[in-house]
Protein backbone atom coordinates (compact mmCIF):
# COMPACT_ATOMS: atom_id res chain seq x y z
CA UNK A 1 0.00 0.00 0.00
CA UNK A 2 0.99 3.12 -0.88
CA UNK A 3 2.10 5.30 2.01
CA UNK A 4 0.20 9.17 2.08
CA UNK A 5 1.65 12.06 3.57
CA UNK A 6 -1.23 15.01 3.62
CA UNK A 7 -2.87 14.54 0.30
CA UNK A 8 0.48 13.73 -1.01
CA UNK A 9 0.92 10.41 -2.50
CA UNK A 10 4.14 8.83 -2.96
CA UNK A 11 3.65 8.48 -6.65
CA UNK A 12 3.29 12.76 -6.64
CA UNK A 13 6.24 13.28 -4.33
CA UNK A 14 8.22 10.80 -6.86
CA UNK A 15 7.22 13.63 -10.09
CA UNK A 16 8.02 16.36 -8.22
CA UNK A 17 11.49 15.07 -7.04
CA UNK A 18 11.53 13.89 -10.69
CA UNK A 19 10.72 17.60 -12.43
CA UNK A 20 12.68 18.96 -9.32
CA UNK A 21 16.17 16.22 -10.93
CA UNK A 22 15.62 17.71 -14.31
CA UNK A 23 15.92 21.14 -13.48
CA UNK A 24 18.55 20.83 -11.51
CA UNK A 25 20.29 18.86 -14.39
CA UNK A 26 19.30 21.42 -16.70
CA UNK A 27 20.50 24.12 -14.90
CA UNK A 28 24.09 22.99 -14.18
CA UNK A 29 24.06 22.22 -17.86
CA UNK A 30 23.25 26.00 -18.86
CA UNK A 31 25.77 26.88 -16.29
CA UNK A 32 28.46 24.54 -17.48
CA UNK A 33 27.84 26.29 -20.94
CA UNK A 34 27.71 29.31 -19.84
CA UNK A 35 30.71 29.26 -18.14
CA UNK A 36 32.67 28.19 -20.84
CA UNK A 37 31.25 30.53 -23.47
CA UNK A 38 32.01 33.47 -21.24
CA UNK A 39 35.89 32.06 -21.23
CA UNK A 40 35.77 31.94 -25.11
CA UNK A 41 34.76 35.32 -25.25
CA UNK A 42 37.48 36.24 -23.01
CA UNK A 43 39.93 34.85 -25.01
CA UNK A 44 38.23 36.37 -28.54
CA UNK A 45 38.50 40.10 -26.48
CA UNK A 46 42.32 38.87 -25.40
CA UNK A 47 42.82 38.38 -29.05
CA UNK A 48 41.36 41.44 -30.31
CA UNK A 49 42.71 43.48 -27.60
CA UNK A 50 46.21 42.22 -29.01
CA UNK A 51 45.32 42.47 -32.87
CA UNK A 52 44.61 46.01 -32.28
CA UNK A 53 47.69 47.03 -29.91
CA UNK A 54 49.70 45.18 -33.03
CA UNK A 55 47.52 47.50 -35.44
CA UNK A 56 46.09 44.22 -37.42
CA UNK A 57 49.87 42.90 -38.38
CA UNK A 58 51.06 40.04 -35.65
CA UNK A 59 54.32 40.07 -37.58
CA UNK A 60 55.73 43.61 -36.43
CA UNK A 61 58.40 43.41 -34.90
CA UNK A 62 56.69 45.20 -31.74
CA UNK A 63 54.57 41.85 -31.36
CA UNK A 64 57.29 39.71 -30.08
CA UNK A 65 58.10 42.02 -27.59
CA UNK A 66 54.37 42.82 -26.47
CA UNK A 67 53.67 39.03 -26.33
CA UNK A 68 56.76 38.59 -23.40
CA UNK A 69 55.49 41.32 -21.63
CA UNK A 70 51.87 40.40 -21.45
CA UNK A 71 52.27 36.66 -20.63
CA UNK A 72 54.91 37.91 -17.70
CA UNK A 73 52.52 39.75 -15.95
CA UNK A 74 49.30 37.62 -16.83
CA UNK A 75 50.83 34.63 -15.97
CA UNK A 76 52.55 35.86 -12.24
CA UNK A 77 48.77 37.73 -11.65
CA UNK A 78 46.59 34.70 -12.92
CA UNK A 79 48.82 31.78 -13.71
CA UNK A 80 48.89 29.08 -15.99
CA UNK A 81 47.33 29.38 -19.12
CA UNK A 82 48.87 32.86 -20.69
CA UNK A 83 52.16 31.98 -21.94
CA UNK A 84 53.40 33.30 -25.20
CA UNK A 85 52.26 30.40 -27.33
CA UNK A 86 48.65 30.53 -25.54
CA UNK A 87 48.41 34.50 -26.29
CA UNK A 88 49.28 33.80 -30.20
CA UNK A 89 46.40 31.40 -30.44
CA UNK A 90 43.71 33.55 -28.89
CA UNK A 91 45.29 36.32 -31.46
CA UNK A 92 44.60 33.41 -34.38
CA UNK A 93 41.17 32.94 -32.58
CA UNK A 94 40.28 36.58 -33.44
CA UNK A 95 41.49 36.55 -36.81
CA UNK A 96 39.93 33.85 -37.84
CA UNK A 97 36.79 34.35 -36.34
CA UNK A 98 36.55 38.12 -36.27
CA UNK A 99 33.00 38.53 -35.80
CA UNK A 100 32.26 38.31 -32.47
CA UNK A 101 28.80 37.62 -33.00
CA UNK A 102 29.19 34.47 -35.13
CA UNK A 103 30.90 32.63 -32.13
CA UNK A 104 28.79 29.34 -30.77
CA UNK A 105 27.47 29.20 -27.31
CA UNK A 106 27.57 25.22 -27.62
CA UNK A 107 31.39 25.16 -28.35
CA UNK A 108 34.08 25.64 -25.57
CA UNK A 109 38.17 26.88 -25.95
CA UNK A 110 38.92 22.96 -26.71
CA UNK A 111 36.56 22.97 -29.44
CA UNK A 112 37.49 26.20 -30.97
CA UNK A 113 41.28 25.17 -30.70
CA UNK A 114 40.82 21.93 -32.38
CA UNK A 115 38.96 23.84 -35.53
CA UNK A 116 41.44 26.45 -35.45
CA UNK A 117 44.07 24.02 -36.63
CA UNK A 118 41.80 23.32 -40.15
CA UNK A 119 43.83 25.92 -42.32
CA UNK A 120 40.92 25.32 -45.23
CA UNK A 121 38.18 27.79 -44.48
CA UNK A 122 35.07 26.08 -45.83
CA UNK A 123 36.39 22.44 -44.40
CA UNK A 124 36.88 24.64 -40.85
CA UNK A 125 33.38 26.24 -41.84
CA UNK A 126 31.50 22.83 -41.98
CA UNK A 127 33.36 21.22 -39.12
CA UNK A 128 31.83 24.40 -36.87
CA UNK A 129 28.59 24.13 -38.05
CA UNK A 130 28.47 20.52 -38.04
CA UNK A 131 29.77 20.34 -34.39
CA UNK A 132 27.62 22.68 -32.56
CA UNK A 133 23.96 21.52 -34.45
CA UNK A 134 25.38 18.20 -33.21
CA UNK A 135 26.37 18.68 -30.08
CA UNK A 136 30.00 16.85 -30.51
CA UNK A 137 32.14 16.35 -27.72
CA UNK A 138 35.12 17.40 -27.91
CA UNK A 139 36.82 13.92 -28.83
CA UNK A 140 34.20 13.75 -31.39
CA UNK A 141 34.81 16.81 -33.02
CA UNK A 142 38.41 15.37 -33.66
CA UNK A 143 37.69 11.53 -34.75
CA UNK A 144 35.65 13.49 -37.44
CA UNK A 145 38.56 15.82 -38.40
CA UNK A 146 40.72 12.83 -38.30
CA UNK A 147 38.59 10.10 -40.55
CA UNK A 148 38.08 12.85 -42.96
CA UNK A 149 34.43 13.36 -42.45
CA UNK A 150 34.32 16.63 -44.36
CA UNK A 151 35.94 14.86 -47.83
CA UNK A 152 34.06 11.15 -47.43
CA UNK A 153 30.64 13.21 -47.32
CA UNK A 154 31.68 16.07 -50.24
CA UNK A 155 32.75 12.73 -52.66
CA UNK A 156 28.97 11.46 -52.27
CA UNK A 157 27.53 14.72 -53.61
CA UNK A 158 26.40 14.73 -57.14
CA UNK A 159 26.42 18.06 -57.20
CA UNK A 160 30.31 18.47 -56.13
CA UNK A 161 31.92 21.31 -53.76
CA UNK A 162 29.69 24.02 -54.55
CA UNK A 163 27.15 22.21 -53.33
CA UNK A 164 28.49 21.25 -50.08
CA UNK A 165 29.27 24.94 -49.30
CA UNK A 166 26.55 26.03 -50.10
CA UNK A 167 24.48 23.80 -47.52
CA UNK A 168 26.77 24.71 -45.29
CA UNK A 169 25.09 27.92 -44.94
CA UNK A 170 21.47 26.70 -44.82
CA UNK A 171 19.23 26.42 -42.26
CA UNK A 172 16.21 24.51 -43.16
CA UNK A 173 16.85 20.48 -42.69
CA UNK A 174 18.64 18.48 -45.73
CA UNK A 175 15.91 16.01 -47.45
CA UNK A 176 18.17 13.78 -49.56
CA UNK A 177 20.35 10.66 -49.02
CA UNK A 178 23.67 12.52 -49.36
CA UNK A 179 22.88 13.74 -46.07
CA UNK A 180 23.92 10.88 -44.98
CA UNK A 181 26.16 8.71 -47.24
CA UNK A 182 29.53 8.51 -47.15
CA UNK A 183 32.33 6.46 -49.00
CA UNK A 184 34.30 4.79 -47.35
CA UNK A 185 32.66 4.62 -43.80
CA UNK A 186 35.32 4.41 -40.98
CA UNK A 187 35.19 2.36 -37.85
CA UNK A 188 38.31 2.57 -36.52
CA UNK A 189 36.03 2.42 -33.32
CA UNK A 190 35.16 -1.84 -33.19
CA UNK A 191 38.46 -2.20 -32.97
CA UNK A 192 38.84 -4.94 -35.55
CA UNK A 193 41.56 -4.03 -37.50
CA UNK A 194 43.84 -7.19 -36.52
CA UNK A 195 40.82 -9.37 -37.18
CA UNK A 196 41.62 -11.19 -40.40
CA UNK A 197 38.36 -13.73 -40.28
CA UNK A 198 35.28 -12.05 -39.12
CA UNK A 199 31.78 -13.25 -39.80
CA UNK A 200 28.97 -10.94 -40.31
CA UNK A 201 27.19 -11.69 -37.10
CA UNK A 202 30.43 -10.80 -35.41
CA UNK A 203 30.60 -7.21 -37.33
CA UNK A 204 26.94 -6.68 -36.43
CA UNK A 205 27.39 -7.19 -32.90
CA UNK A 206 30.24 -4.75 -32.82
CA UNK A 207 28.08 -2.15 -33.95
CA UNK A 208 25.36 -2.55 -31.65
CA UNK A 209 28.28 -2.92 -28.97
CA UNK A 210 29.11 0.72 -30.38
CA UNK A 211 26.11 1.83 -31.40
CA UNK A 212 26.87 5.74 -29.92
CA UNK A 213 30.03 5.84 -32.55
CA UNK A 214 28.21 4.45 -35.33
CA UNK A 215 25.33 6.48 -34.78
CA UNK A 216 27.93 9.55 -34.86
CA UNK A 217 29.22 8.01 -38.10
CA UNK A 218 25.96 7.38 -39.84
CA UNK A 219 25.45 11.32 -39.24
CA UNK A 220 22.38 13.14 -38.08
CA UNK A 221 19.23 12.34 -36.97
CA UNK A 222 19.13 8.62 -37.07
CA UNK A 223 17.45 6.68 -34.40
CA UNK A 224 17.69 2.74 -33.69
CA UNK A 225 14.99 0.72 -34.90
CA UNK A 226 15.48 -2.98 -35.25
CA UNK A 227 18.63 -5.60 -35.59
CA UNK A 228 18.07 -8.73 -37.51
CA UNK A 229 14.58 -7.14 -38.54
CA UNK A 230 12.23 -10.45 -39.59
CA UNK A 231 10.84 -10.17 -43.09
CA UNK A 232 8.14 -13.15 -43.96
CA UNK A 233 7.22 -13.44 -48.11
CA UNK A 234 4.79 -16.30 -48.09
CA UNK A 235 6.03 -18.31 -45.25
CA UNK A 236 10.02 -17.91 -45.80
CA UNK A 237 11.71 -15.62 -43.25
CA UNK A 238 14.39 -13.06 -44.05
CA UNK A 239 16.53 -11.17 -42.23
CA UNK A 240 17.71 -7.33 -42.26
CA UNK A 241 20.70 -6.66 -40.36
CA UNK A 242 19.78 -3.10 -39.19
CA UNK A 243 17.44 -0.52 -39.35
CA UNK A 244 17.42 3.09 -38.62
CA UNK A 245 14.98 5.70 -38.94
CA UNK A 246 16.17 9.35 -39.65
CA UNK A 247 13.78 11.96 -38.54
CA UNK A 248 15.37 14.63 -40.30
CA UNK A 249 14.90 12.97 -43.39
CA UNK A 250 12.05 10.96 -42.43
CA UNK A 251 12.46 7.99 -43.76
CA UNK A 252 13.59 4.82 -42.70
CA UNK A 253 17.70 3.24 -43.37
CA UNK A 254 17.67 -0.26 -43.72
CA UNK A 255 21.53 -1.61 -43.90
CA UNK A 256 22.92 -4.91 -45.19
CA UNK A 257 25.78 -5.91 -43.83
CA UNK A 258 28.63 -7.88 -46.21
CA UNK A 259 32.05 -9.02 -44.52
CA UNK A 260 33.15 -9.79 -48.15
CA UNK A 261 32.93 -8.51 -52.01
CA UNK A 262 29.97 -6.61 -53.19
CA UNK A 263 28.13 -9.23 -55.34
CA UNK A 264 24.69 -9.16 -57.27
CA UNK A 265 22.88 -10.88 -55.06
CA UNK A 266 23.61 -8.33 -52.34
CA UNK A 267 22.64 -5.67 -54.74
CA UNK A 268 18.95 -7.73 -55.52
CA UNK A 269 18.79 -8.27 -51.55
CA UNK A 270 18.66 -4.81 -50.61
CA UNK A 271 16.66 -3.83 -53.28
CA UNK A 272 14.01 -6.36 -51.84
CA UNK A 273 14.33 -5.07 -48.33
CA UNK A 274 13.69 -1.49 -49.77
CA UNK A 275 10.62 -2.62 -51.94
CA UNK A 276 8.87 -4.62 -48.74
CA UNK A 277 9.43 -1.52 -46.47
CA UNK A 278 7.98 1.11 -49.54
CA UNK A 279 4.84 -1.42 -49.21
CA UNK A 280 4.74 -2.68 -45.51
CA UNK A 281 6.42 -0.45 -43.21
CA UNK A 282 6.38 2.87 -44.45
CA UNK A 283 3.82 5.36 -42.98
CA UNK A 284 1.95 8.69 -44.51
CA UNK A 285 4.28 11.49 -44.80
CA UNK A 286 7.19 9.15 -44.82
CA UNK A 287 10.07 10.07 -47.37
CA UNK A 288 11.68 6.58 -49.57
CA UNK A 289 13.51 4.21 -47.68
CA UNK A 290 16.75 4.07 -48.14
CA UNK A 291 19.03 0.58 -48.75
CA UNK A 292 22.36 0.79 -47.84
CA UNK A 293 24.94 -2.29 -48.50
CA UNK A 294 28.09 -2.04 -46.31
CA UNK A 295 30.89 -3.96 -48.01
CA UNK A 296 34.45 -4.43 -47.25
CA UNK A 297 34.88 -4.75 -50.38
CA UNK A 298 33.36 -2.46 -53.19
CA UNK A 299 32.89 -3.77 -56.73
CA UNK A 300 32.81 -0.53 -59.12
CA UNK A 301 32.01 -2.77 -62.06
CA UNK A 302 28.84 -4.53 -60.31
CA UNK A 303 27.70 -0.94 -59.12
CA UNK A 304 27.95 0.55 -62.68
CA UNK A 305 26.15 -2.67 -64.07
CA UNK A 306 22.94 -3.13 -61.65
CA UNK A 307 20.41 -1.17 -60.72
CA UNK A 308 22.68 0.64 -57.97
CA UNK A 309 23.24 2.64 -61.01
CA UNK A 310 19.65 3.84 -61.84
CA UNK A 311 17.85 3.83 -58.20
CA UNK A 312 18.86 6.95 -56.14
CA UNK A 313 17.77 5.36 -52.71
CA UNK A 314 20.17 2.37 -53.32
CA UNK A 315 23.81 2.58 -52.73
CA UNK A 316 26.72 0.25 -52.09
CA UNK A 317 29.56 1.73 -49.73
CA UNK A 318 32.66 0.35 -48.45
CA UNK A 319 33.75 0.38 -44.92
CA UNK A 320 37.37 0.84 -43.10
CA UNK A 321 38.30 -0.82 -40.00
CA UNK A 322 40.68 1.58 -39.53
CA UNK A 323 41.68 5.47 -40.06
CA UNK A 324 43.02 5.59 -43.20
CA UNK A 325 46.35 7.79 -44.04
CA UNK A 326 45.57 10.87 -45.96
CA UNK A 327 46.79 8.96 -49.21
CA UNK A 328 44.21 6.18 -48.81
CA UNK A 329 41.70 8.14 -48.60
CA UNK A 330 42.33 10.42 -51.81
CA UNK A 331 42.62 6.85 -53.26
CA UNK A 332 38.96 6.09 -52.59
CA UNK A 333 37.83 9.39 -52.83
CA UNK A 334 39.16 9.02 -55.97
CA UNK A 335 37.70 6.26 -57.27
CA UNK A 336 34.52 7.02 -55.62
CA UNK A 337 34.24 10.84 -57.66
CA UNK A 338 35.30 8.40 -61.19
CA UNK A 339 32.23 6.53 -60.17
CA UNK A 340 29.60 9.22 -59.77
CA UNK A 341 30.58 11.16 -62.62
CA UNK A 342 30.46 8.06 -64.82
CA UNK A 343 27.08 7.50 -63.20
CA UNK A 344 26.13 11.36 -64.09
CA UNK A 345 27.03 10.99 -67.92
CA UNK A 346 25.03 7.94 -68.39
CA UNK A 347 22.07 9.50 -66.99
CA UNK A 348 22.60 12.65 -69.16
CA UNK A 349 22.94 10.52 -72.55
CA UNK A 350 19.59 8.17 -71.02
CA UNK A 351 18.39 12.04 -70.93
CA UNK A 352 19.38 13.10 -74.41
CA UNK A 353 18.32 9.81 -75.86
CA UNK A 354 14.73 10.35 -74.05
Amino acid sequence: MKGERGNITADTEGAVYTNIRETLIIARKNAYTAINFAMVEAYWKIGKEIMEAQDNNPRAEYGAGLLKYLAERLTKEFGKGFDESSLRRMRQFYQLFPIRATLWHELSWSHYRLLMKIDNAERREFYLKECAESNWSVRQLERQINSFFYERLLATRKEGRESVKNEIRKTEPKTGPDYILKDPYILEFLDMKEKKDYHENELEQALIDNLQSFLLEMGKGLSFVARQKRVTIEGDHYYIDLVFYNYILKCFVVIDLKAGKLTYQDIGQIDFYVRYFEDNMKLPGDNPTIGIVLCSEKNDTMVKYSVLAENDRLFASKYMLYLPTEDELKKELERERELIEKSMEKSGEADQGA
